[in-house]
């Protein structure tokens, strides 16, 4: 028998007959069974891993820490979102951080839409890139060196003193409207980019046809932009709102004594040692983007992330 009956054909093609002929052809004629392979490992992954630690976080919510010797007791209990319920403490943190969230959600919006707008309707397509390319920059930098890049601004007499002084104003300094602002300038090219490409994919034609029946640019911008590029907004505000309600680094950094949810489950799980309370808490930031995300599809907004 010759080699190339048992390798393959002089092409390099395997031979007729041969097991790698056979799964090649049953691959071909089924392309479901084919995709299927293709993801198994990246689905594997996601099932294990980060579907796995979501489970692992809810199952140990349920779990207490005893008092005396620190260790977990794992036995099914609800005393954890029990004290969540009864603690106003808690409900207030919950509160307040939906709150900074929604916060910093509207400022991105309110600054990324008209610079979307700008770089997609109004510069030069030739001018385009290198805005995106700005837009991206401050990415490149490392989180906490803007983090604190921003506390030195803020301090007494730093930047924002300076800037502020002659028109009678100071610098907020450390607190949640420091946390808003910097988070906000954390977030905001992932508002931007979004926006830009959903309002690049808006045919230029709608906006003439707008003009030519007579409507006015702000009629124009309400009736026929806005609702367009909506499912784009709604896709910048889960990142924008998702990445606020979890942060805990800038609150620790410009926050002063205001404390977030991701604050809470930070100190239960260094200081107090208590895993199964911070599980319980960072059960309601999850719940809370479930039902974000399942609201936003209804929108379209998943397909423009």
């Amino acid at each position: 028998m010759t080699g190339s009956a048992l390798t393959g054909g002089k092409d390099g093609r395997p031979a007729p007959g041969t097991p790698r002929r056979r799964a090649a052809a049953l691959l071909h004629r089924r392309p479901r069974l084919r995709l299927s392979l293709l993801l198994s490992a990246p689905l594997a992954w996601l099932v294990v891993v980060y579907l796995g630690a979501l489970a692992a976080i809810f199952l140990t919510a349920f779990w207490t820490t005893d008092v005396f010797t620190g260790e977990v007791v794992r036995q099914f209990t609800l005393a954890n979102f029990q004290t969540l319920l009864d603690e106003p403490v808690y409900r207030t943190v919950a509160l307040r951080s939906l709150g900074v969230a929604a916060a910093v959600t509207l400022i991105d919006t309110a600054i990324g839409f008209p610079m979307a707008l700008y770089m997609a309707k109004v510069a030069r397509p030739r001018n385009r890139p290198y805005l995106v390319i700005a837009i991206l920059a401050p990415l490149w930098a490392a989180y906490l060196v803007k983090a604190y890049a921003w506390r030195v601004m803020l301090s007494q007499g730093g930047l924002v003193d300076q800037v502020l002084g002659p028109f009678g104003l100071s610098s907020p300094g450390y607190g949640l409207t420091a946390t808003v602002l910097v988070l906000a300038y954390l977030w905001l090219p992932y508002m931007i980019l979004p926006l830009y490409a959903g309002l690049e994919r808006l045919p230029d034609s709608l906006l003439d046809a707008s003009g030519d029946l007579g409507a006015r640019p702000l009629r124009t911008l309400r009736s026929v932009v806005l609702p367009l590029v909506f499912p784009s907004l709604v896709a910048g505000s889960i990142f924008t709102f998702s990445l606020s309600l979890g942060d805990y680094i800038t609150v620790k950094i410009v926050g002063g004594r205001s404390q977030l949810l991701g604050n809470v489950v930070y100190d239960n799980i260094g200081a107090a040692n208590n895993l199964p309370f911070a599980a319980a808490v960072a059960t309601i930031p999850v719940v809370v983007m479930l039902g974000y995300l399942a609201a936003a599809r209804r929108t379209g907004a998943l397909r423009e992330l």
